[in-house]
């Protein structure tokens, strides 16, 4: 019986803009069904330029990219892309956000309003469906930001930093609801941080990339089992393995050219 497909395929991958150095140079790279895989790294390694590729917002120059059994710009339908900001439109409430994406499908209202609904409520949103952005935390927009892009059912989700401008408290919770969704929904995850302890707790794998060009200097396994509750923080073996991909780090930026 043969594997199944990957979710996500770089072969020999190549990225540069227009005439100008290479961003990202050589990197193969597969991403199973159910991944959770988060690219960390400095400043410049191309963490975000991967997800464009991705997504199909930007070509790659040489070697091959597969996702979903197809080319990036033929699978938008099947993915989802969650950015640093929330990027809400602050004319619609946050039920008119979360249906959004639903609407440009051309959906029925009432199938996007239960959808939203539904999504906002296990985001703890349930509530807040009348507030307009300026009405919202950080913590809260980010929420509707999510919910938005789940209620697509996307089989592989995109995330460039989503939490990086919230305070830990937020973020941490954010992480938990975040996998909860993940049992919930069974896509599969593309993750950016810069964070080490995010990136440990929410990763099967962790995919260290070093910067100029960006190219893959280590993977590191995170075997925790699923879910993982708060408390999986607090455990030695969780600071060892943030220990771990620290000291990846540390030989990427002492190492940079």
């Amino acid at each position: 019986m043969e594997p199944p497909a990957p979710i996500v395929k770089f072969t020999a991958l190549k990225k540069r803009y227009g005439t100008g150095p290479l961003v990202l140079d050589g990197l193969d790279l597969t991403v199973a069904k159910g991944d959770f895989v988060t690219l960390i790294g400095p400043s410049g390694c191309g963490k975000s330029t991967v997800l464009k590729l991705v997504s199909g917002l930007n070509p790659h120059s040489e070697g091959s990219l597969e996702v979903l059994g197809t080319k990036p710009r033929l699978a938008r339908d099947r993915q989802a892309f969650i950015f640093q900001d929330a990027t809400l439109l602050p004319w619609l409430t946050a039920q008119g956000n979360a249906e959004l994406s639903l609407r440009l499908r051309g959906e029925p209202p009432a199938v996007r309003r239960a959808r939203a609904a539904d999504l906002l409520a296990k985001m703890g949103l349930a509530d807040f469906g009348g507030y307009y952005p300026r009405q919202m935390s950080g913590g809260m927009k980010m929420r509707v930001s999510i919910a938005r892009a789940l209620t697509l059912s996307p089989q592989l989700l995109l995330l460039d930093e989503p939490f990086g401008a919230l305070d830990e408290m937020t973020r941490n919770r954010l992480n938990e609801e975040l996998l909860s969704l993940r049992d919930q929904s069974q896509f599969t995850a593309l993750f950016v941080t810069h964070s080490v302890s995010e990136a440990v707790f929410l990763s099967n794998r962790i995919v260290v990339l070093a910067a100029l060009p960006g190219r893959i200097h280590a993977e590191v396994k995170v075997d925790f089992a699923y879910p993982r509750q708060a408390g999986l923080r607090e455990r030695p073996e969780f600071q060892a393995k943030v220990n771990e991909v620290s000291r990846l780090l540390h030989q990427v930026e002492v190492t940079a050219p």
